[in-house]
């Protein structure tokens, strides 16, 4: 059968990449440029790998495909992947985005080389590992595993405050998951098993469930971030280095909506329920302070940071109505975002590598002198403001529909959010790009190379594709969605449902 071993060609094969960083010697120019082209071809095959398994991929079918299983530690402990249309396009999302990250960093990075080379590959390895794996324990390896990567990037090649930065990061995010493991073991007790689809199928009693769903919020809502838990982003995407931040947003973010997806809706259906109005409130409250927080930033990374989280937002609250449209929207709103942000921060790069500086007030009138950079900042501007004609319209509209048809005041205030994500992106674009060219220091300031056009371009028409043409995403997801939905209904019409009954109510 097709697919038998693909998903661990997918999960390991940057690590081919980084057993042949490790053989070479020296730390002259020439073992740069050939750890470099190591690193961007591994990255190019592993992309090329992931198109190929989305072309044999089953769109109409809910089920988990290319699954692999072999015995590991006994115990009911399992060495099993698989993937479906909620997990598969984040898969793709991943490996579309790491030849990104290093052509990002080709001319960028100038110490330790090999070493920030081999932590973005293992990084991507335990990446792909969240998204692929079918057992709770594997889950949770890869999912803790990739803090680590990240921690050294942002740690050792990161800004100023990146020692401060990194350890925050660290910290949040590791404290949160040590409540998921608790939940994880309690799990194994009832069941017996971390077969994710095993767990899938085990009804859990409404009382654990609560603090079941309580422990993995715990993780994920760190991991997102939301509200109040978010703090460790700004400062991590600020100190990062250009790719740092790209995967930060583009990939790492995406995590925690996928732990809901993927745990918190279906395996805890009754305490999701109970505790949906909590999160709604959390989504608000994101959406519209975040927003509020991005207008008076000075930074360029750090008020893309907080747009981040305004945007995140929008997937809780679509993941929390409970609705095929919703559910949709919160899925194309993550993969969107990812390819988005990832622009916008690599924007912010090429203007950094040229003047070393993100303070929004050194720039201005930008468009005199790179015209080319000017229309594709543009492009992932109006992307993020969420215009017509882009990627970004799609997943919020389809998260405030969803939401519309659960709780309108909901869908009305975190429509607020749309009017201020208006207002900071545009302001960040008047600023930084339009005005008067008056600035000494820009008057020579060079448009984009052939490299950063190879690096916008794509991403340019991606994010214009995606907003005329979403289906590719759309009818890839909508199959594993409407499951998940039905097997929602099924669940909350369980005579034990006490929570469900409590939550309407209390309605």
């Amino acid at each position: 059968m097709f697919g038998f071993g693909i998903l661990t060609c997918l999960t390991f094969l940057p690590l081919v990449g980084v057993a042949f960083i490790l053989c070479l010697r020296g730390d002259d120019e020439a073992t740069w440029q050939n750890a470099k082209y190591a690193a961007l071809i591994t990255t190019l095959v592993e992309m090329l790998l992931s198109f190929y398994a989305w072309g044999h991929f089953d769109t109409a079918s809910s089920a988990f495909q290319f699954v692999e299983e072999r015995g590991w530690f006994g115990a009911g402990l399992v060495y099993k992947l698989g993937v479906d249309g909620m997990s598969f396009p984040f898969v793709v999302l991943t490996a579309f985005l790491m030849p990104f990250c290093i052509l990002a960093s080709w001319v960028s990075i100038k110490v330790r080389l090999k070493e920030y080379l081999i932590a973005f590959l293992v990084l991507e390895t335990l990446m792909i590992g969240v998204f692929c794996s079918l057992d709770l324990v594997l889950f949770y390896l890869f999912f803790e595993g990739g803090l680590i990567p990240m921690f050294l990037i942002i740690g050792i090649w990161g800004g100023k405050r990146r020692i401060y930065a990194s350890f925050k990061f660290f910290l949040y995010t590791l404290t949160g998951s040590l409540l998921m493991l608790l939940a994880i073991m309690a799990m194994y007790g009832v069941a017996g098993t971390t077969d994710i689809t095993v767990l899938l199928k085990t009804h859990f009693p409404p009382g654990m469930q609560t603090w079941l769903w309580l422990a993995f919020f715990a993780s994920f809502a760190v991991k997102m971030p939301m509200w109040p838990v978010h703090t460790w982003l700004p400062d991590a995407h600020v100190e990062a280095p250009t790719a740092g931040s790209v995967i930060l947003a583009g990939i790492m973010l995406k995590m925690g909506g996928y732990g809901f997806l993927r745990f918190s809706l279906p395996m805890f259906p009754d305490a999701s329920v109970y505790f949906a109005p909590l999160v709604f409130s959390l989504s608000i409250i994101a959406i519209i302070y975040t927003s509020l927080v991005a207008l008076v930033q000075e930074d360029m990374k750090k008020l893309i940071a907080y747009s981040s989280v305004a945007h995140m937002g929008f997937v809780t609250m679509g993941l929390f109505s409970f609705t095929e449209q919703g559910i949709q929207g919160a899925v194309f709103q993550m993969v969107s975002h990812g390819i988005v942000s990832g622009a916008l921060f690599l924007c912010v790069g090429v203007v950094y590598d040229r003047m070393h500086t993100r303070d929004i007030a050194a720039y201005g009138g930008l468009v005199n002198r790179m015209p080319r950079y000017a229309v594709a900042f543009m492009v992932f501007t109006m992307a993020n403001v969420g215009l017509p004609g882009t990627s970004g319209f799609i997943g919020e509209f389809l998260t405030l529909l969803g939401t519309f048809q659960v709780n309108s005041w909901v869908a009305l205030f975190a429509t607020t959010g749309v009017i201020l994500s208006a207002a900071y992106a545009l302001y960040l674009y008047r600023r930084v790009v339009f005005g008067v060219l008056d600035k000494e220091n820009l008057k020579t300031i060079l448009d984009l190379s052939p490299r950063e056009l190879v690096l916008l371009v794509p991403l340019v028409v991606l994010t214009i594709f995606y907003g005329v043409h979403p289906s590719p995403i759309l009818d890839g997801s909508s199959a594993s969605v409407a499951a998940l939905v039905k097997s929602h209904e099924v669940a909350m019409a369980h005579p034990t449902n006490k929570l469900a009954s409590a939550a309407k109510a209390a309605e």
